[in-house]
């Protein structure tokens, strides 16, 4: 007997157990009838109204619960849910179809907080924060969304913008003055820095010798001439020395002249130049205030002019040309021209007004290096007017060719 009624006991005990067990968890957990009562309503999402099973006799299991601090563990243990299960849950609700939208609403309150769920406003979306154009906005952040770069200028009258715009007056801005190297660097010694850093740059002097020695086989008495100019400074002052003359073999010093100039940049192409000549040789000596121009023309001439004023009152001019016709890297022709002009008559110096003399050169040059080429050519020569007539009253001819060779060098 002892036993049997020991055996029963244990029996009621457990079944009394689930009762006791579902009324603790009701009394500490506040959402624990409502995990039951959305089984009864959603039906685990499924048909909405189903009635939980009855024929099993056992109440039902605590529904997980959804919890924002949910670990992976704990999920697996099935002692909560995650927040991305629990959306998934809502949103298959939605697919599944809901009749309460009520219902809906308080399953979502309970199983997916609104801290969590950022769909739990089911298109209740919030505003979006309006663009500000930004005069900083690069174009790949535009292109995602995080800015909006501010608008282009309209086009003026006529649809013309930036370098289609015509050219202004207005004046250029200041250099600028606030060197940010001055905050860490003395001041002083920034200056000096970017002085030489402008005479690196362009304002550096240098210096420039060219000379051509040739010598002249033509009929009568073969010559020797040159013609050699030395420039110093930088690329808008200069101070420079040009000399030309020539002799004939077996009689001597013909004449010469040499130019002391000062020279300066007017454009990138022409420099406008100042001085005094000084010629020498057979006849009187004299002496000329000078006034020239040479430069670069278009299509790669170089030019060159000049206007000579005597210590006597003499006015004296001259107009010289050539170009470098390159044939291959190293083979250069050139053709050159020089013609000479006079206000009045000179007889002392052999020299009648107007044209004076022409002479052209055809020259055919070889540059072994860039600094050094041999060449040979052809010269002709021609007197005019009053010249001419001096000329043949020396005993002179008032014209002649010569074949020339010679050398180029420049250094």
């Amino acid at each position: 007997m002892r036993r049997v009624s020991m055996l029963l006991a244990g029996l009621s005990a457990l079944a009394l157990a689930p009762a006791a067990m579902a009324q603790t968890a009701s009394q500490t957990d506040p959402h624990a009838g409502h995990g039951s009562g959305h089984e009864t309503g959603h039906g685990q999402h499924g048909a909405h109204g189903a009635a939980p099973p009855a024929a099993s006799g056992a109440e039902p299991m605590e529904k997980p619960r959804s919890m924002g601090g949910c670990t992976a563990e704990h999920a697996a243990m099935g002692h909560c849910r995650m927040a991305e299960e629990t959306d998934k849950g809502v949103h298959g609700a939605h697919d599944g179809g809901h009749d309460a939208p009520a219902d809906h609403a308080q399953h979502i309150g309970h199983d997916a907080p609104a801290a969590i769920d950022p769909h739990a406003g089911h298109g209740a979306a919030a505003p979006a924060a309006p663009a500000v154009a930004d005069p900083d906005c690069p174009p790949e952040h535009a292109a995602m969304g995080h800015c909006t770069p501010r608008a282009a200028p309209p086009p003026t009258a006529g649809g013309a913008i930036g370098t289609d715009l015509p050219a202004g007056d207005a004046p250029a801005p200041p250099p600028p003055g606030d060197w940010y190297a001055d905050r860490i660097f003395p001041k002083g010694e920034m200056d000096h820095a970017r002085h030489e850093m402008m005479m690196e740059g362009g304002g550096q002097s240098f210096g420039f010798v060219s000379v051509d020695l040739e010598y002249q086989a033509r009929k009568g008495h073969d010559g020797f001439s040159w013609d050699g100019e030395a420039w110093y400074g930088g690329d808008i002052n200069r101070l420079t020395i040009k000399s030309e003359g020539e002799s004939a073999i077996g009689e001597g010093f013909e004449g010469g002249e040499v130019q002391l100039l000062y020279s300066r940049a007017i454009g990138p192409y022409f420099n406008a130049q100042a001085g005094v000549r000084q010629d020498f040789g057979p006849g009187p000596d004299r002496s000329y205030a000078t006034l020239a121009i040479e430069g670069l023309a278009p299509y790669w001439f170089e030019v060159e002019g000049a206007l000579f004023l005597s210590d006597k009152g003499d006015l004296l001019a001259r107009v010289e040309g050539e170009y470098d016709q390159r044939i291959t890297q190293r083979l250069v022709l050139q053709p050159a021209i020089e013609a000479n002009f006079a206000l009045q008559d000179m007889p002392a110096n052999g020299i009648g007004s107007g044209l004076s003399d022409v002479e052209l050169g055809l020259r055919l040059r070889y540059e072994i290096v860039r600094e050094f080429a041999p060449y040979v050519g052809v010269e002709w020569s021609r007197k005019f007017g009053d010249t001419a007539r001096f000329a043949r009253a020396g005993g002179e001819a008032a014209e002649s060719t010569s074949f020339v060779i010679g050398v180029k060098a420049w250094f």
